[in-house]
């Protein structure tokens, strides 16, 4: 199991800030959608260049073009890029043809996929890596919205492809995202929205690493 920092910001310097504060309390540095889009791929470029042994991945959210960017990626220094679920066979394809070539991973997000074993199944078959269920950040309110129940589903038609979970997570309530056993537990605002990014982080690797503090 692995803790992924969603890296949610839309310079790289902030980026560093935080990964500065949190270091080594992190197993994969997820620079986010915003900072991708604001920066590209020089974001993995200077990360990978501060922090070599760090697992990147590039939330690229692919929907065209999945073998030519995601290439961009890679080259980069990018360990990990991600596809959408929503998108056709063929731009999956091309990333996960990409990820083999650089001897990377590619991650796919069910996020607005409406049958997700369907859709796991299908990514498992083209040779996905991971695949993730995601609670869209417009849409959480109050404590727990992660997909729980979505998670547990996907796991049930899945054979050999790792799982994620993203959504609102905390260390709150990591103990219960923890006992579903994921592969990767993402983690975004419940660890850059708060007062001391460092204990946040930390209790939860070391939840997910059953670590004692």
């Amino acid at each position: 199991m692995e803790l992924q920092v969603a890296l949610d910001c839309k310079d790289v310097s902030k980026a560093l800030e935080v990964l500065e504060q949190i270091y080594p309390y992190i197993d994969i540095a997820e620079l986010g959608t915003p900072l991708m889009y604001n920066e590209g791929t020089r974001a993995v470029r200077e990360i990978k260049k501060r922090y070599p042994t760090l697992k990147v991945l590039a939330d690229m959210k692919l929907l065209d073009g999945g073998y030519d960017i995601s290439k961009i990626a890679y080259e980069e220094g990018a360990d990990i890029v991600t596809v959408a679920g929503v998108t056709n066979d063929s731009v999956v394809a091309g990333v996960v043809k990409a990820a083999k070539e650089f001897g990377g991973q590619c991650f796919l997000d069910l996020i607005s996929v409406d049958d997700i074993e369907k859709r796991a199944k299908e990514a498992e078959d083209l040779g996905v890596d991971c695949v993730g269920v995601h609670t869209s950040h417009d849409l959480i309110e109050g404590e727990n919205q992660a997909p729980m129940k979505e998670l547990l589903r996907i796991k049930s038609v899945l054979t050999k492809t790792k799982t994620s979970i993203s959504g609102g997570i905390k260390a709150s309530f990591i103990d219960e995202i923890v006992s579903l056993e994921p592969d990767v537990i993402i983690v975004g605002s419940g660890i850059m929205e708060v007062e001391d990014r460092r204990a946040a982080a930390e209790k939860i690797y070391r939840a997910i690493h059953k670590e004692e503090a």
